[in-house]
């Protein structure tokens, strides 16, 4: 037997080895994912609140950048407003907030709620879990004390 003849059964060996791993990750990449677990921490759209020292130079401010007051969503007198440009949504609080906050606007609070305390996320603020349904907000702080605040409405 020539040398060429007892090579061939590695190479066979190592394209199957090939064939299998390359087919591992497309089996992989195709796979159904657990769906009810990304449901729990789908976050929905986000914005910032803005901690303003003075809601009307800010909101003239925002406005020079393009962005408008939504209609029912607070105003100058109730010292906070949201304002919208394109898809970025900012509220100004004057007084409200103690720092600049992430707002996220969920569909299901309750769920991301439950899973965050699951994980040993404790809320720094809640409101509205006394009820099963409606709106509910909670707030946590990130590992450097970033606040977050969970909104739904």
């Amino acid at each position: 037997m020539s040398s060429t003849n007892n090579k061939t059964p590695d190479m066979i060996q190592r394209t199957l080895l090939i064939a299998s791993i390359f087919l591992l990750f497309v089996l992989m990449a195709f796979a159904p994912m657990n769906h009810n677990k990304m449901e729990a921490l789908q976050m929905g759209k986000y914005s910032i609140s803005l901690n303003v020292n003075d809601i009307s130079k800010s909101k003239d401010f925002y406005e020079n950048l393009g962005f408008e007051a939504i209609d029912g969503m607070g105003s100058i007198d109730q010292k906070w407003i949201i304002l919208t440009n394109g898809e970025a949504k900012i509220g100004l609080f004057q007084g409200l907030f103690p720092t600049n906050t992430i707002t996220f606007n969920p569909s299901d609070g309750r769920s991301i709620y439950n899973d965050l305390k699951a994980k040993g996320i404790t809320p720094t603020f809640e409101i509205g879990f006394d009820k099963r349904e409606g709106l509910c907000t909670f707030s946590i702080l990130d590992p450097d004390g970033n606040p977050i605040l969970i909104d739904q409405h």
